[in-house]
């Protein structure tokens, strides 16, 4: 069945269709819900709440721009909704602090699954701001207006962000090359 038939048939309600469209969606949904999830649970219910959202409001898809785009716009929304009834985003202190790239080299030899880790570990707003601004490419402004937050915090929470990171990656290297002498 075509994708275009495939949501016509959702359009409808036609439950075949709805789990056709979950099992062709669903693993790459999960990848991305697991982003911004705090934990494997969490994600599963962030994905379930986001298939819901899809069925309820598929007839809003117009077959305009990519499909798949807008499945994860719903994804992402999903999640951050959670975060924003729990008051996640509940401002401490905007001060800005300088943001600054993370490189890793190849011969650095970190494992994808570490850098993973603790990117999941990262305090709620911290791992929300570089998620949608480093893996999906929000910029600060966008990032903004989903999180109902300002510019300036979603910089600020970016170079925590940052900072964070680099200082697990500084620790790792340094224990790596701790247990090699």
């Amino acid at each position: 069945m075509s994708l275009e038939k495939l949501i016509q048939n959702c359009k409808i309600n036609d439950t075949k269709a709805q789990s056709e469209l979950y099992k062709l969606y669903s693993s790459k949904l999960f990848s991305l819900s697991l982003k911004y999830s705090r934990n494997y649970a969490e994600a599963e219910d962030n994905l379930q709440d986001a298939f819901i959202t899809i069925f309820k409001k598929i007839e809003q898809y117009k077959n305009k721009g990519s499909f798949e785009g807008w499945l994860k716009r719903i994804t992402i929304n999903t999640a951050l909704q959670r975060y924003r009834t729990q008051g996640v985003f509940d401002i401490v202190n905007e001060d800005l602090i300088e943001d600054e790239a993370i490189t890793i080299e190849d011969e650095d030899n970190i494992p994808l699954d570490y850098l993973l880790k603790i990117i999941q570990e990262l305090p709620d707003r911290y791992r929300l701001v570089f998620n949608l601004y480093v893996m999906d490419g929000y910029s600060h402004k966008d990032i903004a207006q989903m999180l109902n937050i300002t510019s300036g915090t979603s910089k600020s929470n970016l170079a925590r962000a940052r900072q964070t990171l680099k200082d697990k990656i500084i620790e790792y290297k340094t224990r790596l090359n701790s247990q090699s002498l």
